[in-house]
Formats: structure tokens, sequence, C-alpha cells
């Protein structure tokens, strides 16, 4: 009897405890995330919202400048180590002994990350620096069992093995630098990391799976806005803990950030890119393009929470300031995913989509509740497009 070679021998649906790992098929179907996959983002679930939390904090007592810039670099690291993980499992996920007990120290690197993010945000990096390295470590091995047990991608994955190595002893001599002379390093050692996959992919391309990426990235997706949607909550919370009413004020909070949250998936969702990522460029540009689009949806959060704590006047930054807090990360969600999801999912009509990033960076200036106003501006976007694509729709019967 032989195996289809839409199948993947080594990935059976019984546990091996052992098992080869020779690279997955890129056309496997179906070929969905897996529970070890979903357990691991969990963890990351709480790094997210840590760095959410502090950047909500760096918002409202008007340290911005600071509180974005260390977002930023707290992000980046905390994205990295996911997004290498994912693209890894989507070409070598064996799901075997072995296997399991470096993705569980991985884990555990996650889980350092996650308690190093206040820290990081106060100019101490070594917990958080400890926690990526102990990661990257358990990906190298992890990078050397593909080399000696998939020949066809030997010399790709000693490139990343290598590459890794490398970026890692650079992090462990940043780390010991003076804070006030760590941000060039930290820069070069960013372009450093984001390099080693390209550098490696030109021996040889992995064969990660379209549709399992495309996947993972949107369920990361539904993580990040499901953090803005729980700082809201825990926003209200405290106010309505506070006040014991719900005010008009308040109210238009609740539709405007339910409806920001809403079209953000929306968005998103409306088309699919999966056909596209099939060549080498492409997957680079959308993949490495996400930064922006899972920082900024992870952001909204922050500044909705900051939007609540305005209203109860208890907030050192000016009106504008709040009202950015939240308008920029919407506006560079929105217009990033017009770069980078839209353009590679060859959509139509989404020229809506630019226009409503532009008006929403008006929305600060004006008048009344900045939430619900944002809210009101994606919607009709998408009503906009959705009008369009119908009326395409009909001219094409």
């Amino acid at each position: 009897m032989t195996i289809p070679s839409s199948e993947n021998p080594t990935h059976s649906k019984h546990f091996k405890a052992f098992k080869p790992m020779s690279g997955r098929s890129p056309h496997e179907h179906p070929r969905v995330a897996t529970t070890l996959e979903l357990f691991f983002d969990l963890i990351f679930v709480v790094a997210i919202a840590l760095a959410g939390a502090q950047l909500h904090h760096a918002i409202t007592e008007n340290h911005v400048a600071h509180g974005v810039v260390s977002y930023a670099l707290v992000f980046f690291t905390v994205w990295w180590a996911w997004m290498n993980f994912t693209w890894f499992a989507s070409s070598f996920d064996n799901d075997d002994v072995p296997y399991r007990i470096a993705v569980f120290v991985q884990m555990a690197g996650a889980l350092v990350i996650a308690a190093g993010v206040p820290n990081a945000f106060e100019g101490n990096w070594w917990v958080l620096t400890y926690g990526y390295v102990l990661m990257r470590v358990a990906s190298i091995s992890q990078w050397l069992r593909a080399a000696k047990q998939a020949p066809q991608y030997r010399k790709t994955a000693l490139r990343y093995a290598l590459g890794i190595f490398v970026a890692q002893v650079g992090w462990m001599v940043v780390v010991t630098l003076p804070k006030e002379s760590v941000m060039l390093p930290f820069l070069f050692m960013i372009g450093v990391e984001l390099l080693v996959p390209m550098w490696a992919e030109k021996a040889g391309m992995t064969a990660w799976h379209p549709h399992h990426i495309s996947e993972r990235y949107g369920l990361l997706t539904i993580i990040v806005l499901g953090e803005s949607i729980l700082a809201a909550v825990m926003a209200i919370q405290k106010v309505a803990a506070d006040t014991n009413m719900m005010s008009l004020n308040l109210i238009a909070f609740c539709v405007g950030a339910l409806l920001i949250v809403f079209c953000m998936w929306w968005i998103y969702f409306e088309d699919e890119a999966a056909e596209f990522l099939r060549d080498y460029k492409t997957a680079f540009y959308w993949g490495y393009g996400h930064y922006l689009i899972f920082m900024a949806a992870a952001a909204v959060g922050a500044g909705l929470a900051a939007q609540v704590d305005f209203n109860t006047g208890s907030v050192a930054a000016s009106a504008l300031t709040i009202g950015y807090g939240l308008a920029l990360p919407v506006a560079l969600f929105v217009m990033t995913l017009w770069l980078i999801h839209k353009r590679v999912s060859q959509a139509q009509g989404v020229w809506v989509y630019p226009l409503a990033s532009v008006l929403i960076l008006i929305v600060p200036w004006l008048p009344g509740s900045n939430t619900l106003q944002v809210g009101l501006i994606l919607a009709g976007a998408i009503a906009v497009r959705l009008s369009m694509c119908h009326r395409a729709q009909q001219k094409a019967q």
C-alpha cells in the first residue's frame, strides 16, 4: 500500500515516541494548527498582555516616547520568538518525544520573556533576554536535528543553526552594555535576526505549508484582538467599581470599542492570502510585515484602556495624546493590512482602507467620543467596499 503524496507518514493520527524529522509536505490536506501549537500560543498571551499593560501606563502617565519605543522593542522579541517557532513547525513538526521536549523548553523561555516584560520597560533587559536566548537555543537543537534527519534541507538547517547561535551570542553581549548606549547595538541585533532566515532560505527553501502559516497568523491575530477586548473590559470594570453607574460616555465607549475590534477582525479575515504565499519574496514580505499588524492590534487595547482612564480624569496626558493613543494603532493596523495582507491576497476595491486610516488620524482633533467615531469610520469603510464588490458582481453576471 502506498501513501499519497499529500500525506506525511511521519505525522500519523497515532502518537509515536520517535519519528524521523524528514520534513512535512507543503501539500498536506488538511493541514491545521496542532493542539501543541495552540497551547504554545497561550504562553504568548501573557507576554502580549503585559506589554500592552505597560504601554497603557506609559500613555496615561504621559511617557509616550519611552513607552512606544519600549513597547516596539519588547513586542519584536515576543513576535520574533513566536514567528520562528511557527515557521519551523510548519516545515518539520513531527510531534514525537524529542520535538515535544524541545517545545517545552521553548515554552519555558516564553514564560521567562513574559516575566521580564515589566523590567524591560524600565530599561532592565536581563530577564527578557535570558528567556529569549533560552527559546532560541532550543530552536538550534531543532534545526540541528532537521539537518541530520532531512538531508535535502541540510544546508539550510545548518545555516539557521549557525545564524541563530551567532545572534544569541550577540544578544548576550548587548545586554551587558550600559543602558545609555544599548539602543544602536539593539537595533543592529534586530537586523541580524531578520537577516538569518533570508540567508538560510537562499540555500534552499524549507517546505512550509501556506494554508497552515495563514491559519497560524490568523490565530495570533485573534489572540491580540482578544487582548484589546480584555483590556477594555478591565478598564470598564474599574470605572463601574468606582461610580456604580453607566454614563452616556461609557456606553458610547463600549459600543465604539466593540465596533473597532469587530471591524479589525472583519478587515483582516475578509481576504485569504494563503493561495499567494508560494514564493520566497512574497512569504518574507507578508510574514515580516505582520510585525506591524500584530503590534498595532495589541496596542489598540492599551489605547482603549487609556480612553476609559481619560473619561474618569485619572490621567496625566492631554486629550490629544490619549486620542492618538487609540487612533495611531488603529490607523497603523488598517494601513499595514492594506500594504501587506491585501496586496498579497490581490484583493479588489481596497482603496477605502488607506482613506479610512487618514480619517482616523483626524479623529483626535474632533469633539465627542473618539472611540465611537473610529469605530464608525471602520464600519463605513467596510460598507463602502461591500457595496463596490456587490456592484462588480452584478456587472459580471
